[in-house]
């Protein structure tokens, strides 16, 4: 496969509960830290085949920066990420748009390039809503039992919606393809 120059790729940003973590499994300290979580599955291959396809990948996650440290470490992860943006240290949650400019800037990126990236989360409220409001790509990552399965108006409709960590993959193909194919 053949991959497009790195200026007309697109960028992933991927949320970390119920969209790499299994939240349902998270083990929390007594202040709160989540000390241990499982993978949901497909979530280690699908952070790997983005690696490993030249994506540049950055994690834009909620909660404390400890938590997440620990939880990718566990699963050989943390390294992986370019770029690893919580809102604890933002002083902002999603769908704040401060949380997002902070992952772009840490990509060295500016608010134009928000075309070209392109938001996995789980949550209709927070990563699709502030992904939509930044002229993002989003992508919703259905099916946590945790979180509303319907949108609250156009702001929370996603662009694309996938079941499982494994279908990003494809459809960032199919992205890529539409992407080459109206370029031409």
């Amino acid at each position: 496969m053949t991959t497009a120059p790195a200026d007309t790729r697109y960028i992933v940003f991927l949320d970390c509960g119920d969209t790499i973590i299994d939240e349902g499994t998270e083990v929390r300290d007594d202040d709160g830290v989540v000390v241990a979580g499982e993978l949901l599955p497909g979530a280690d291959a699908m952070v790997a085949g983005l690696v490993e396809r030249g994506y540049r990948v950055a994690l834009v996650a909620d909660g404390m920066a400890q938590s997440f440290k620990n939880l990718l470490t566990q699963h050989g992860l943390y390294d992986v990420f370019e770029s690893v943006t919580y809102s604890e240290c933002v002083k902002a949650e999603k769908p704040s748009p401060r949380m997002f400019r902070a992952a772009i800037g840490s990509l060295e990126l500016s608010d134009a390039d928000a075309p070209r990236i392109v938001m996995v989360g789980n949550n209709l409220a927070k990563d699709v809503r502030g992904a939509r409001a930044m002229g993002m790509i989003s992508v919703h990552l259905a099916g946590s039992p945790r979180y509303k399965a319907e949108p609250d108006g156009d702001a929370e409709r996603p662009d694309y919606t996938i079941t499982a960590p494994a279908d990003l993959l494809p459809l960032l193909d199919r992205l890529e393809r539409f992407q080459a194919a109206s370029v031409r």
